[in-house]
């Protein structure tokens, strides 16, 4: 079962509003039961430095909390953070989320350690939790990133070749431009199925309704699901 709305209300009161929104997106998108693990990548690049300011890498990380809630049942979103080298996955609970960005980001250096752009690193991290995890319902991945990686080339054979397991790469990009390099994974050839989607949130995400961020991450997810049990990638 997913966790209950009065579960959510006594563990985290602040995440009411956005589970109740993520529930009526995924209702829209007729989604409503369906179960996934919900992970969130986060880029901790340079570029990035602002979005850490401002609060919108945390806002993302509740976003995330208000998706899973309706989606898993164990309060639990696995975080994995990247810049040009990987970090350990450590988890954001329902029952102690805020603040949580930046005290990670602070455990890493903060600003002074933030790197350059290397996704294969995040996604290699992912596809080894998940595949040590145990779970036996599909991954929604939530990555989020401000630019183009320093691997291109790899990160295109990775996500073909991630195409063939049950993980879907919601990607969503921040800042003022479209990621050309992201609306390409979005397209990319070469795939047993569209394992990926891609969201342009803007260079002020906090002012995206909580609406659309969840639209763009849930609507190719839904038409993922049934392209991946008839390839054979979900049972």
């Amino acid at each position: 079962m997913v966790i209950s709305l009065s579960k959510v209300e006594e563990q985290a009161p602040g995440l009411v509003s956005l589970a109740k929104t993520a529930a009526v997106s995924l209702t829209k998108h007729g989604l409503a039961g369906q179960r996934a693990a919900v992970y969130l990548v986060i880029d901790r690049s340079y570029s990035m430095h602002p979005y850490y300011r401002d609060g919108s890498v945390q806002h993302l990380a509740e976003q995330a909390l208000g998706l899973s809630v309706n989606l898993d049942d164990d309060g639990i979103v696995p975080l994995v953070m990247f810049d040009s080298r990987p970090y350990p996955v450590v988890g954001v609970h329902l029952a102690d989320y805020q603040g949580v960005i930046a005290e990670q980001h602070q455990l890493h250096g903060g600003e002074r350690t933030m790197g350059g752009t290397h996704y294969t690193l995040a996604m290699h991290q992912v596809v080894e939790h998940y595949r040590t995890s145990g779970a036996t319902d599909p991954a929604l991945v939530i990555f989020q990133t401000d630019g183009a990686p320093q691997d291109q080339s790899d990160t295109q054979v990775r996500l073909a070749m991630a195409s063939k397991l049950p993980i879907f790469w919601a990607f969503v990009g921040f800042g003022p431009r479209e990621v050309a390099f992201l609306k390409r994974l979005d397209t990319l050839p070469g795939r047993l199925v569209d394992n990926a989607s891609y969201f342009h949130a803007g260079a002020r995400p906090q002012d995206i309704p909580d609406s659309q961020l969840y639209d763009g991450i849930t609507g190719e997810f839904a038409t993922w699901l049934p392209a991946a049990r008839a390839a054979g990638v979900l049972a």
